[in-house]
């Protein structure tokens, strides 16, 4: 890689930094292209990005970034997952080293707030944004459907005694 292909690199990295809304940072020492395939199948499914970095260019594009207190993190074969979504690379990575041994967390940020192993696997048993606005939609329509039903329920019952005068007289 020349020097131009690294600065676009690290310009390119820094930009998706700058609009990540969280990072977590790995060991990936020994994992086969094929296991490195699937957590990046993994990770796209979730909306999360995973780069393998170079630790002297990562550590460059982190600064002027709300990371920069996890530049220390970038020693030995080391690995980012970002995103948009806050839990989505937490979640996704802590589940993959948990099936697999060669892929360890180190740690990571959220925001400006810097995180360990236990910080990354806390976020990782969150519920992720989607989930959360599906019980806010469940939470919101529970109360209309209860008033629905009692609203709805003295006209049922006054149908239920008219049909009941009705077929008392038929009869």
């Amino acid at each position: 890689m020349d020097r131009a292909d690294k600065k676009d690199w690290i310009a390119s990295l820094h930009g998706e930094l700058m609009s990540a809304a969280s990072v977590v940072v790995v060991h990936y020492d020994g994992l086969s292209v094929s296991e490195i395939t699937a957590l990046r199948r993994s990770m796209r499914e979730a909306g999360a990005q995973f780069k393998v970095t170079k630790n002297r260019l990562t550590r460059l594009a982190l600064k002027g970034t709300e990371y920069e207190g996890i530049a220390d993190l970038f020693t030995g074969p080391t690995a980012i997952g970002y995103a948009d979504d806050v839990v989505a690379p937490a979640k996704v990575l802590a589940n993959f080293a948990k099936e697999n041994e060669k892929l360890r967390l180190l740690g990571g940020g959220m925001g400006e707030t810097m995180l360990d192993v236990d910080g990354v696997n806390a976020l990782a048993t969150m519920p992720s944004l989607d989930e959360l606005r599906g019980k806010l939609v469940g939470l919101l329509q529970a109360p209309a459907q209860k008033l629905a039903a009692v609203s709805q329920a003295p006209a049922g019952q006054l149908a239920r005694v008219f049909g009941a005068f009705g077929s008392k007289d038929a009869a």
